[in-house]
C-alpha cells in the first residue's frame, strides 16, 4: 500500500472516531452487536470451518501438481470441463462466503484460470444443497426452485464473464504457469487426493446442520456425524504421516499457515465491520432493520438492487440466510427483492471482499461483486414480475 493510500485510510478512521456519537444508545448498541457477530464467528465458524479450508487449501497449493490444475481449471481447458469441476466443486462443498476463500486462493494459485476460480468462488457459497432444499421447504418451492436455478447459472455466468473481461489479463498471467505436459510427481495423485477427500469429509461432517425434522436418513447422519468426521480426521492425520515426507508435512503446514495470515485479520476486521452495521440475525447493528425492510419492499427496480446490496456487504452463515428472509418477507419485503438477496448474500459479503481483494487485486474483485449485484438484481426484477 503506498504511503498516499495509508495516509487516506489514516485520515478516514480519524474522522469516523473523532465524529462518532459514541455516546448515542445506537451506537452502544451497534459496537456491542459487533463484537457479538466476532464472537459468534470465532466460536462457530474458525475452529470447525476455516481451519479445515486452511488445511485443505494448503495441501491443493503443495501436493496437487500445477499440471493437473491447468488441465482441468487452466484458462485453455475446456470450458465444459473446467466450469463444471469448477460448479460441481463447490456445491459439494456447501460452505459459507468465508470458508471458500482459503480454498479459492488455493486453485487459483495452482493455475486456475480466472474464469473457473470466479464460478468455484461463487457456486460455494450459493449453490448450497442443504440452503436450497430448506429455502424450498421454509419460503416455497417456488422460491427455492428460482433460487436453484439462478445460482448454478449465475455461477458459469459470471465465471465467463470474468474470463471475457480480463482475457488478456490471464493470457498474461498463464505464461507464467507454462509447465511441461507430462507429470513429474512421483506420488500416485489418489494420495494427496485421498487425504483431501477426508478433510472435506470432516469439514461436510462437522459442521452438519440439525434436520427440522428428526426422522429419515439426514436425522440418521446428523447422529452420527462426529463419529463420521472422527473417522475423516483420522484417516487424514494417519496418511499424511505414512505417505509424506517430513519436509512436505512441513510445506504443507507453512502454507496453511501463510493462507491463515492472509485471510483472518481480513475476515475479522470485516466481521466487525459489518456487524455495527447491520448487527446479527434478529438484532439490530448502527442501521435499522426498519429502513431495510421499507425500501426492499414492492418490486421496482431499486429496491431489487437495493436489496443485492444489503446482501452482499451483509455476512451469512451458512443456512442463516432463510430465517432472514422469512423475517423481512413477513415485514412487507417484495418476493423479486427477496431473491435478489438471496442470490447475493450467501455468494458475498464484505469480509469475503477484502480477502478476494488480495487475491486477485481491485479491478477483478469490483468487477466480480458489480456482477454479483447486478445479475441479482436481474433475476429479481423478473422472478418479481412473474
Amino acid at each position: 500500500m503506498s504511503d498516499s493510500k495509508k495516509f487516506a485510510l489514516i485520515l478516514l478512521t480519524f474522522l469516523f472516531f473523532y465524529f462518532i456519537p459514541a455516546d448515542s444508545p445506537r451506537v452502544s448498541i451497534a459496537a456491542s452487536e459487533a463484537l457479538a457477530m466476532l464472537h459468534e464467528y470465532a466460536r462457530e465458524h474458525v475452529l470447525l470451518c476455516l481451519i479445515p479450508a486452511f488445511f485443505i487449501a494448503g495441501a491443493i497449493s503443495v501436493f496437487i501438481s500445477q499440471q493437473s490444475v491447468i488441465k482441468y481449471l487452466g484458462s485453455n481447458a475446456k470450458k465444459f470441463i473446467s466450469y463444471s469441476v469448477a460448479a460441481v466443486s463447490g456445491t459439494v462443498l456447501a460452505v459459507c462466503s468465508c470458508t471458500v476463500l482459503p480454498l479459492f486462493a488455493g486453485i487459483y494459485a495452482r493455475g486456475a484460470g480466472i474464469g473457473p476460480a470466479s464460478t468455484f468462488l461463487y457456486s460455494g457459497p450459493a449453490i448450497n444443497v442443504l440452503a436450497i432444499i430448506l429455502t424450498a421447504r421454509v419460503l416455497g418451492l417456488e422460491m427455492g426452485l428460482a433460487r436453484a436455478i439462478g445460482a448454478i447459472l449465475f455461477s458459469i455466468v459470471i465465471g465467463l464473464a470474468m474470463s471475457i473481461i480480463f482475457r488478456k489479463d490471464e493470457e498474461k498471467r498463464q505464461e507464467s504457469f507454462a509447465v511441461s505436459v507430462e507429470d513429474t510427481t512421483s506420488r500416485p495423485l489418489w494420495q494427496p487426493a485421498s487425504v483431501m477427500a477426508s478433510m472435506i469429509c470432516f469439514l461436510i461432517f462437522a459442521n452438519l446442520a440439525a434436520p427440522e425434522a428428526n426422522i429419515g436418513f439426514w436425522a440418521y447422519l446428523y447422529d452420527v456425524k462426529w463419529i463420521l468426521a472422527l473417522i475423516s480426521v483420522s484417516f487424514a492425520a494417519f496418511a499424511t504421516k505414512k505417505w509424506f515426507t517430513r519436509e512436505e508435512r512441513s510445506e504443507w503446514f507453512n502454507a496453511t499457515w501463510g493462507y491463515a495470515l492472509q485471510v483472518l485479520p481480513l475476515l475479522f476486521v470485516g466481521v466487525l465491520i459489518a456487524g455495527f452495521l447491520f448487527g446479527r440475525p434478529g438484532h439490530e447493528g448502527i442501521i435499522p432493520s426498519a429502513y431495510v425492510s421499507y425500501l426492499v419492499g414492492g418490486n421496482s427496480i431499486f429496491s431489487n438492487f437495493f436489496a443485492s446490496i444489503v446482501g452482499a456487504f451483509m455476512y451469512f452463515a451458512t443456512l442463516t440466510e432463510v430465517p432472514i428472509l422469512q423475517g423481512l418477507l413477513g415485514a412487507g419485503m417484495g418476493k423479486g427483492p427477496a431473491l435478489a438477496l438471496l442470490l447475493a448474500g450467501p455468494a458475498l459479503s464484505l469480509p469475503s471482499m477484502l480477502v478476494i481483494r488480495t487475491v486477485l487485486g481491485t479491478k477483478k474483485t469490483v468487477t466480480y461483486v458489480i456482477l454479483v449485484v447486478l445479475l441479482s438484481s436481474l433475476a429479481g426484477i423478473i422472478y418479481g414480475n412473474l
